[in-house]
């Protein structure tokens, strides 16, 4: 019989395995939207709710799903989960009207719940002191989405874009079964506090705490999201790169973000939740800064005549502050989660699926504001402008609700000393 040791590692890698998987099929648009936006002669607002409304469906049923979760157990409703989306992914190859994108899009986007069921699933197998670590290993499947921009740009070329769904439906039907052999449930803790009723569940929801970590949230993973989906199009918009290539420098941006999630674990485990997600949050804003910043031509008149000055990023430089961006929204996408396993031991799955819903929602809403400013400005580094505001209202939220209420405890339990006698 396997030892609990070998069924809580074996839960993590075949979680992992099938959240990679349905990570690629919630971001499938990010690749074939592009031939589809061509096809039907989209603007730039409606390919972005082309390809952020399956985040939609799957930031709205998280919160359901991490009840659930707490009531049945991971394992049959990540399973049944899987099974239910593999019908509409084959679907999407049959449609031919933007509506008809819109409407599968909406039942595929379920596959984007997967995260809430998983993350709960896999805590509940470690001790606290190691749930960082796995639930940052589970949260790896991030990665979905750089294999998504690796795999499917290759599919597209080779058979066109239809064939890209008819190929994730066949991976998604395997992937759930395999998931099933692989998988165990455990009585003594799979199924949370079965008698915790629905109303109590959601009383969550007044828990101020809840809401700035889904603030939080809503940037390291919202944000990775939202700029997981538009990459791949504003390098080829922005640089005049082939799909291909556009999807491979994007990718770079796409890697860290799921790769180094188990790093962000460990070191929230060991230096803390609130230390880590404020250092992601600064280094975002400073590299968010940068990419803020359009192209630009400067003509400055000098005493030998006018001279111009060409300010912007290269395509090289840009790839290069994406991929410092991506690791610190890996790393803070796990600090948050170290939040949650720290304050709601025994509520991972409601406040998981909380705090899911609202990063989920930002991978919604944002690609469709980037889309929209696209239009109205002309500019399209102010998708990233959106973002640095975003960016510096969290951090203030954060400095007045954590750093100076810690500030002010340290300095009540160490008094300066007097300098008067």
């Amino acid at each position: 019989m396997a030892s609990q040791t070998y069924k809580a590692w074996s839960v993590v890698t075949a979680s992992t395995t099938s959240f990679t998987v349905c990570f690629m099929v919630w971001m499938m648009f990010a690749v074939i939207g592009i031939p589809i936006k061509q096809n039907l002669g989209l603007n730039e607002t409606q390919f972005g709710i082309l390809v952020a409304l399956p985040v939609l469906t799957g930031s709205l049923i998280r919160l359901p799903l991490g009840m659930w979760t707490d009531r049945f157990g991971g394992r049959i409703v990540f399973f049944i989960l899987m099974l239910s989306t593999v019908f509409p992914i084959w679907l999407i190859s049959r449609a031919t009207e933007f509506w008809h994108f819109l409407v599968t899009g909406l039942f595929v986007g379920v596959a984007g719940g997967s995260f809430t069921v998983g993350i709960a699933y896999c805590a509940r197998w470690f001790p606290r002191n190691r749930q960082g670590l796995a639930m940052g290993i589970f949260g790896a499947g991030n990665t979905g989405a750089a294999v998504n921009k690796l795999v499917a740009p290759s599919i597209v070329v080779a058979f066109g874009w239809t064939m890209v769904p008819q190929v994730y439906a066949v991976m998604m039907l395997v992937t759930a079964i395999a998931f099933w052999f692989f998988s165990y449930t455990d009585e003594e803790h799979a199924h949370g506090d079965s008698n915790v009723t629905v109303r109590e569940q959601l009383a969550a929801l007044k828990d101020p705490k809840v809401w700035r970590y889904s603030q939080y949230y809503s940037i390291v993973f919202g944000g990775y999201v939202a700029l997981s989906l538009w990459m791949t199009k504003y390098y080829i918009s922005e640089y005049g790169f082939d799909i291909q290539l556009a999807a491979l420098l994007a990718a770079g941006f796409s890697i860290p973000g799921g790769v180094l999630r188990a790093i962000g674990g460990w070191f929230s485990d060991k230096y803390g939740a609130h230390t880590i997600t404020w250092w992601v949050l600064w280094i975002s804003l400073v590299c968010l800064f940068f990419l803020s910043y359009p192209q630009t031509d400067l003509t400055i008149q000098t005493v030998t005549g006018p001279k111009t000055l060409h300010i912007g990023l290269n395509a090289t430089l840009f790839t290069v502050i994406m991929f410092t961006m991506g690791i610190a929204f890996a790393i803070g996408k796990a600090s948050v989660f170290k939040y949650i396993s720290d304050d709601y031991p025994k509520n991972i799955g409601v406040i998981s699926g909380i705090v899911g819903l609202a990063g989920g929602m930002g991978g919604f809403i944002l690609p469709i504001m980037f889309g929209a400013l696209v239009d109205l400005t002309g500019v399209r580094s102010s998708a990233f402008m959106l973002m640095f505001g975003i960016v510096w209202v969290s951090l203030m939220w954060m400095y007045f609700t954590e750093v100076r209420p810690m500030g002010a405890e340290l300095g009540r339990q160490h008094p300066e000393p007097s300098h008067f006698t």
